[in-house]
């Protein structure tokens, strides 16, 4: 965590000029063990990834095996596989993947329609526009090895979809030895072209690297555990990826306006995803802040998720205590945690000032579950600090804004040709300079020597 936070109890801090208040009354892992883990999830990505590059499908077939104990005759689902999975699910199974992936679609599109393509005329003759163009091959990784994420699929793949990319392949690992079905309808009903059965890092590594059955993407999305979030990020440059969404984070903002069964149930409802979901408190009541450690402790005894749950909660949980809104906002902005449920007497306030986060949940009728699997927004989002930079995936993530420019008089060339000219000879570049000069010399008759600067003309001249 930043430095400026002592990991004492209870201490007084002097940041910016002002004494803070804040007190943990419960710290997670240390950060020098959470580096340790991220260095040998690192070693591993990097071994496994050159070995898929270096071996592809054999490679691959490997370590699906070794990970998932699963080795199809094809990874890749035909199209009678995926109809005889769908078929298997029940009407309501499907009627409620489709109103999620309304929702997720209705908000998408909204959000596409508002990215629109430009052309203006900046001079006399000066035309200048960009143009938003999809991705055109995209790999998403739909998480399912301890549950199936059938929610990412919408989040992806659809979004993908809705954003014109002309090619969507999708990976997602076995459940229980055997497709998930729910997942595989949820990918083939939000619009992938190709769908594989494959999980973890030799699903990213594949997609990314391309094996002798597998072309390459152009870009990789979604969500993963650590060592996805790390191979992402380690083929970042090779391919596109959308952010660094590792493992799930939850934060809760609270006041005595809500209880502590609320923080305790959201709290523990996100630190379920895994062994390492950092979950957070930041209240400004020390009587809320207890009660919800006491409810956590309570809920662990009767949460069939308990063993994941509880280990995160363990490692990772954290309980801090301030004395205002302003510090409680401060910290909440250090974190900058992937999700924040706001529960407070001023929410709107929170949305006003809140600068680093994945996305906010406000007010105590919604939850970040309403996010996860069918509200509308994405919940692919950033981790590990990302949300200072980035915000979550969404549907221009997978497109590109390309400029152009056109000069449709003589005029127009030979004037912004003098310029370009006299700006490249400041900066030293002579053959820049050339490509305005001869543009002046064409189209403006100019006869300027070479490597020379173009002379200025006032405009009534």
């Amino acid at each position: 965590r930043d430095p400026l936070w002592s990991r004492g109890l209870g201490d007084v801090y002097k940041r910016q000029g002002k004494l803070m208040t804040v007190t943990y009354l419960k710290r997670g892992k240390p950060d020098e063990e959470r580096a340790q883990d991220d260095a040998k999830t690192k070693a591993t990505v990097e071994t496994i990834l050159s070995d898929i590059e270096t071996r592809g499908d054999i490679a691959v077939r490997e370590l699906s095996s070794k990970f998932d104990s699963y080795a199809p005759h094809s990874f890749k689902l035909t199209h009678q596989e995926i109809s005889d999975l769908i078929a298997s699910l029940s009407d309501r199974e499907l009627s409620d993947i489709k109103f999620a992936q309304e929702q997720v679609r209705n908000f998408a599109q909204a959000q596409r329609d508002s990215m629109l393509d430009i052309e203006i005329e900046t001079l006399p003759g000066v035309i200048l526009g960009h143009k938003n163009i999809p991705v055109q091959s995209v790999g998403c990784y739909v998480p399912g090895g301890k549950f199936p994420m059938v929610a990412s699929a919408h989040m992806s793949v659809l979004t993908a979809s809705v954003a014109g990319v002309p090619r969507i392949i999708a990976c997602t690992p076995p459940f229980k030895g055997k497709p998930n079905a729910a997942a595989i309808a949820a990918m083939h009903m939000g619009g992938a072209h190709e769908i594989y059965v494959m999980g973890g890092i030799q699903a990213v590594g594949a997609m990314a690297i391309g094996t002798e059955t597998i072309e390459s993407v152009h870009m990789l999305v979604g969500p993963g555990n650590a060592f996805v979030a790390e191979a992402k990020r380690q083929l970042f440059g090779r391919v596109g990826i959308d952010l660094f969404a590792g493992p799930t984070e939850t934060m809760v903002i609270a006041d005595d306006t809500v209880d502590a069964e609320l923080c305790a149930t959201d709290l523990l409802g996100q630190a379920e995803h895994g062994y390492n979901s950092p979950a957070v408190l930041i209240t400004n009541s020390g009587k809320l802040a207890k009660g919800t450690i006491e409810e956590i402790d309570r809920l662990l005894k009767i949460i069939p998720t308990a063993d994941t749950a509880g280990k995160s909660w363990e490692d990772y949980g954290e309980v801090i205590v301030c004395d205002t809104y302003n510090e409680m906002l401060k910290i909440a902005n250090e974190i900058a945690s992937e999700h924040v449920q706001v529960m407070t007497d001023r929410d709107d306030w929170f949305l006003e000032h809140m600068t680093c986060y994945g996305a906010l949940f406000l007010g105590a009728r919604t939850n970040v579950s309403n996010g996860d699997k069918v509200i509308g927004t994405n919940h692919t989002l950033p981790t590990k600090k990302a949300g200072r930079y980035t915000g979550g995936l969404w549907v221009g993530k997978f497109l590109k804004t390309h400029s152009y420019q056109r000069i449709t008089t003589d005029e127009a060339a030979a004037e912004i040709g003098a310029y370009g000219s006299r700006l490249c000879l400041l900066e030293g570049f002579v053959g820049h300079a050339e490509q305005c000069n001869l543009r002046v010399r064409r189209y403006g008759g100019v006869n300027i020597p070479y490597g020379g600067a173009a002379p200025y003309k006032e405009p009534s001249e």
